[in-house]
């Protein structure tokens, strides 16, 4: 019985995937995997929790791909790895679906509802998608603990957020304060700012001039730019530059008198109408300060007397590269104008900020006259106020980038609100420093965009406005003088004296705490904030494993973790939050090393939306290509190095046809082979480690080294995390061992040389395959499992790698024996012959069925011909040469041409360079080839260096049916001649692949028994067959028969026409069955009549040919029978034969 089991033709990868996941489920091969690894050393990773509220998507598939590929190589190579999968339950995905599906549009709304059944609304949905997305992880290949998954609902990991706000605050690192915060009103919240920063937008918004008399001279007008009117209610002051030089004009036509900034005319003026106005007098900025003016409205008129309002400031935030140079500040709508007004006291610390827009950004009664009206929605109305004031001076529009609300896509809008901070500012040069301690791939994303938003960072706005979310841990008296900071459910029960299983605002926002100033002083209530869910997802290292409560020894072994990825857009997200907490905390990084992917867009280049349609579904693309494909299509695209990658399916597809299929086709053939020897020998085929080392095939040897090499290569730059580099170089080596070894070597292992180099060329194709399938275990999970399942089969029971599972063996180690840079150099120089002739050949359209005379190999390297001579017989055969000729001298082929580097050469010599070039251009032959062999040459007084000058060689042709390709080190010159004898052996091997591609197409496996018989309808055919007939036998691996030779009684299993050589060419393929000497058996029997010797031939064809071979060998070539009473005796060899090809043979 063979040892490994037969492999069909044909594969569906899908369907094996689904085939490999039942057996990993039979024998629940992630769980056993870390059983197996426990007290390995320890290899933490952390996984960044995804909300369950939406399906995954290419961008979750590839970071999941990544940290799949990078924590099973860490199993690999001997670690024990806790992968737990992690869920995002709180915040403003989960809210905002509740609004929309409640209807809710802002806070009265909710408590109208009830915050306790707003918050079962949510969290009826936060799982929504749970089932979905660990079904979709677990078709990708990807080992992760669904069972044992985080959450951050979890009380446990609520409470330890808590831990650490608490750590915050008694740092002194939390405050409280009005900052105004980029705000959804879609949400009804303020935003973090890298939260703003993840969704802008090209919009078109009003750009309109505005004036502003003054109250001193009310025929002068400050003239001010704004993109937002409808902050216009709001202002409460102009600002200057105080260095800017100002100037005042009056309008020709309107008879105005304005102030703008001298370089900014150009806001009201084009070039060709400086006749249009006239200047009247310069100023600088910080003459108009204290200036006051009329406000445009008069809704806050009484601030010009109790705060100073409606004048004009100085702040160099002021500049002149757009406007008027001139700026109205609405202090409760822009972060420059709250710093300014807060400067010169219009604005008090203590006191609220005037801002007369509520939580859902309409107007409050305080603006009468657009009450209830979103701000947006009163732009062109205040407008059309302003104009009817007069006061409207230009109206135009402007298109530029705008923040959008990244989860509902609203327009953002700055607000003042009275917010929770974390000093990030008091945290910067350490966040810089600790930066720098942990290890980035790729290296720019860390230096460069990382490191620019650390060293702008601003204080943290943590709290948000909100429902469903990890309540603030504050409880404070009215006037804020005193504040309690909890920092554990333990602690909370021991202030309140009352009980709590679940922490959220439903459950605590009732529960008052005493004062510890007296009771005459009331009680403190817990403040309305929840966290921000980016505060809660930079907390989960502690809160996942529920530190400092639990776990301790688990967290102080594995913090900082080892190893996470995520994309390119958490560098403003959970890089960053992570990063503020364990710097805040600890003072370190909290990982050592990341991989940040670049963004999957659609085909066209646009983000993927399901609304547009614009990508293909992922399960989809997984159905029909398989799980590994994608993975692999993903993981060796420009995305692993944090570039953007255009998702094409077509590029999927690619995988299966050029990866895929040439490598399931080389582990088929060595099956199919493997199977072969061991009917032919009778002896079990056992893999040997040491066959190449025993076989004196050079070829052998290459691949072992290429193989070894690849495994030290592999390793070296996984413990860099360089993707990147990693699966081309794996992709590289598939290539080397389907296009080359086997290709080179089929022959060999197809046993035509001899069964002992058979049985080490198989040898070595098992132990390379073997090696490969262990170290692209990681990559591609499946295809590398269903080929271990086979493979492993020949392997003795006690051996190291015979498991149940590929991925419980231990990645590959290079063994240095088997390295050897010269065969693989010698190889390289041989491929690099090959590839430049059969360029030479497709661009000749020439047939590689047709042999050509001779290729002429022209290197100047002595060492490159001895390679390419000690491979010479590799070079013949995939070239399909009759000789192959070795030329050092390069003279007889080659021209040389110096041309200068006009770049050095042209600063270096100035005006001399011209003569230089002029004169290196006219270089001999033989005094480039002089000045090659010193590295210098002296041209009309300067001596130039290597550097200077570059060789270039050319084919001198002028040779007859003489054509050919270089490619910078080596000349391939091809004999492109036919003559009759080449045209037909080309014929001949015409008809090989006739057969071959007829064999394919009825699924003969190489063992089947089958002869091959042939007609033909014309004298070439006739002729290239007899002359060939060694040539296609040996290929087909059985003689080719006439078709006349064709037993009657045979069957039939497959036949077809074609043409070759403008003749007609009839292939017919049959089973091998009993062939007769019709002679014979008429002299033997033809007295009982032609019905009885009929008789004779019928009763021997029911035997099954193999028992019949076995019966024949037993009895001395003789078979015995009855017939009708009659004695019937046939000699093997002499009245049968086993086939029409062995009676011919043995006839003959």
């Amino acid at each position: 019985m063979p040892s490994f089991d037969n492999i069909p033709d044909t594969v569906s990868f899908p369907d094996e995937e689904r085939n490999i996941l039942n057996l990993w489920d039979q024998l629940d091969a992630f769980k056993t995997s870390l059983k197996m690894s426990e007290g390995k050393p320890e290899y933490t990773f952390y996984d960044g929790p995804p909300f369950a509220t939406g399906l995954p998507h290419y961008g979750h598939i590839l970071a999941g791909t990544i940290k799949d590929i990078v924590t099973r190589y860490a199993h690999q190579t001997g670690h024990h790895v806790i992968r737990r999968f992690g869920w995002d339950c709180h915040g403003l995905p989960i809210e905002f679906e509740i609004d929309n599906k409640l209807g809710i549009s802002g806070r009265d709304d909710v408590l109208k509802m009830g915050i306790d059944k707003y918050n079962a609304e949510c969290r009826s949905i936060v799982m929504r998608y749970s089932k979905e997305w660990e079904s979709i992880v677990k078709r990708l290949g990807r080992w992760i603990d669904f069972e044992n998954d985080y959450k951050t609902l979890d009380p446990s990991f609520m409470e330890s957020v808590w831990w650490v706000f608490k750590q915050l605050f008694e740092k002194d690192l939390v405050y409280r304060g009005y900052k105004v915060m980029p705000y959804s009103t879609g949400c009804t919240t303020p935003l973090s700012n890298f939260e703003a920063n993840l969704n802008y937008k090209d919009v078109s918004d009003p750009a309109i001039i505005v004036s502003f008399p003054l109250l001193s001279d009310p025929e002068t007008s400050l003239l001010a730019w704004t993109t937002t009117p409808w902050t216009l209610p709001s202002n409460f002051a102009l600002c200057v530059n105080p260095e800017l030089d100002y100037i005042k004009i009056r309008d020709k036509e309107k008879n105005k008198m304005w102030i703008v900034a001298e370089t900014r005319l150009c806001s009201l003026y084009k070039e060709t109408q400086k006749d249009a106005y006239e200047i009247l007098q310069k100023l600088k900025g910080k003459d108009m300060v204290g200036w006051q003016y009329t406000p445009l409205f008069e809704y806050f008129a009484g601030m010009r007397e109790s705060h100073g309002a409606f004048r004009v400031l100085a702040d160099g935030f002021v500049t002149d590269d757009s406007g008027t140079g001139v700026v109205h500040c609405a202090p409760a709508f822009g972060e420059d104008d709250f710093r300014v007004c807060q400067v010169f006291k219009i604005v008090r610390k203590g006191e609220s900020v005037v801002c007369p827009v509520d939580d859902a950004g309409k107007f409050t009664e305080a603006v009468p006259q657009y009450t209830g009206r979103h701000v947006k929605e009163c732009d062109d109305d205040i407008k059309r106020e302003l104009k009817n004031k007069g006061r409207l001076i230009h109206s135009g529009t402007i298109v530029h980038s705008y923040p959008y609300c990244w989860r509902s896509e609203t327009p953002l809008i700055y607000k003042a609100v009275p917010s929770w901070f974390v000093k990030v500012e008091n945290l910067k040069e350490r966040l810089l420093a600790n930066n720098l301690q942990s290890y980035w791939v790729p290296s720019f994303v860390q230096e460069k965009r990382f490191h620019n938003w650390l060293q702008d960072a601003r204080d943290w706005c943590i709290s948000r406005n909100r429902y469903w979310g990890t309540p603030l841990p504050l409880w404070v008296s009215d006037d804020y003088a005193e504040m309690v900071c909890v920092g554990s459910i333990e602690e909370l029960e021991r202030l309140t004296g009352q009980k709590f299983d679940d922490i959220h605002r439903d459950k605590i926002d009732h529960v008052t705490i005493p004062s510890q100033r007296g009771p005459q002083f009331g009680v403190l209530k817990r403040v309305d904030e929840v966290f921000d869910c980016w505060f809660e997802s930079g907390s989960m290292p502690y809160g996942q494993i529920h530190y400092p409560f639990e776990n301790q020894d688990l967290f102080q072994k594995g913090f900082p973790a080892d190893f996470i990825a995520e994309g390119l857009d958490q560098t403003r997200g959970w890089f960053y939050t992570l990063l503020v907490i364990s710097t805040a905390l600890f003072d370190k990084p909290p990982f050592k090393n990341l991989i940040v992917n670049g963004l999957v867009l659609a085909a066209d280049g646009k983000k993927m939306s399901k609304r547009l349609k614009n990508y293909p579904d992922p399960i989809d693309v997984v159905n029909e290509f398989g799980a590994d494909a994608v993975r692999l299509y993903l993981i060796n695209s420009p995305v692993v190095r944090a570039e953007p990658l255009k998702f094409q399916k077509n590029g999927v597809r690619d995988v299966v046809k050029d990866v895929f299929l040439p490598w399931f086709n080389a582990y088929r053939f060595l099956v199919q082979n493997v199977t072969r020897l061991e009917l032919e020998t009778g002896a079990r085929f056992t893999p040997d480690v040491n066959a190449s080392k025993k076989s004196g095939n050079v070829m052998d040897k290459w691949i072992q080294a290429v193989a070894n090499s690849l495994i030290a290569f592999v390793r070296e730059e996984m413990s860099k995390y360089r993707l990147y580099t990693v699966v081309p170089r794996l992709i590289s080596f598939l290539e080397q061992l389907t296009n080359w070894y086997v290709r080179l070597n089929r022959l060999r292992l197809k046993g035509s040389v001899s069964p002992q180099d058979c049985e080490l060329a198989l040898a070595t194709l098992y132990d390379v395959l073997l090696t490969v399938v262990k170290a692209m275990a990681p990559f591609t999970p499946f295809l590398t499992e269903f080929m271990y399942q086979n493979l492993k089969k020949v392997l003795p029971d006690a051996h190291a790698d015979k498991l149940d599972c590929v991925h419980y063996l231990e990645f590959p180690q290079a063994r240095a024996d088997a390295i050897d840079p010269r065969i693989e150099e010698a190889v390289s120089r041989m491929q690099k012959v090959i590839d430049l002739a059969r360029n030479v050949r497709e661009r000749c359209h020439v047939s590689f069925k047709i042999p050509c005379k001779e290729v002429i190999i022209v290197n100047k390297d002595e060492g490159f011909l001895r390679d390419v001579q000690d491979l010479q017989a590799y070079v013949q055969s995939e070239l399909n040469v009759r000789k192959v000729t070795l030329v050092e001298k390069e003279s007889d082929f080659v021209t040389l041409r110096a041309q200068p580097d006009n770049k050095a050469l042209g600063k270096r010599l100035g005006k001399e360079f011209a003569g230089v070039a002029k004169a290196i251009k006219e270089l001999s032959h033989e005094q480039i080839a002089n000045f090659e062999a010193s590295g210098e040459i002296t041209i009309l007084n300067h001596k130039l260096g290597a550097g200077d000058v570059q060789v270039l060689r050319e084919f001198k042709g002028g040779r007859a049916n003489m054509e050919a390709a270089w490619d910078g080190s080596v000349l391939v010159v091809l004999d492109v001649s036919e003559d009759e004898e080449l045209k037909n052996e080309g014929f001949a091997r015409e008809v090989i692949n006739r057969v071959q591609k007829l064999r394919k197409k009825a699924k003969l496996n190489i063992d089947d028994d089958v002869e091959v018989y042939y007609q033909v309808s014309g004298p070439v055919l006739k002729s290239v067959v007899n002359q060939f007939q060694g040539l296609i036998a040996s290929a087909v691996r059985v003689p080719l028969l006439d078709v006349t030779q064709k037993p009657a009684q045979a069957v039939v299993l497959i036949s077809e026409s074609d043409e070759v050589a403008n003749e007609k060419l009839t292939v017919t393929i049959a089973v091998t069955g009993v062939a007769f000497n019709d002679k014979s058996l008429e002299a033997k029997f033809g007295s009982h009549g032609a019905k009885f010797v009929d008789g004779v031939k019928t009763t021997l064809c029911c035997y099954d040919i193999n028992r019949l071979r076995a019966k024949v060998s037993a009895n001395q070539k003789s078979v015995r029978f009855e017939l009708d009473g009659q004695n019937v005796e046939l000699v093997h060899g002499v009245d049968f034969f086993f086939g029409a090809g062995e009676r011919e043979k043995l006839s003959a």
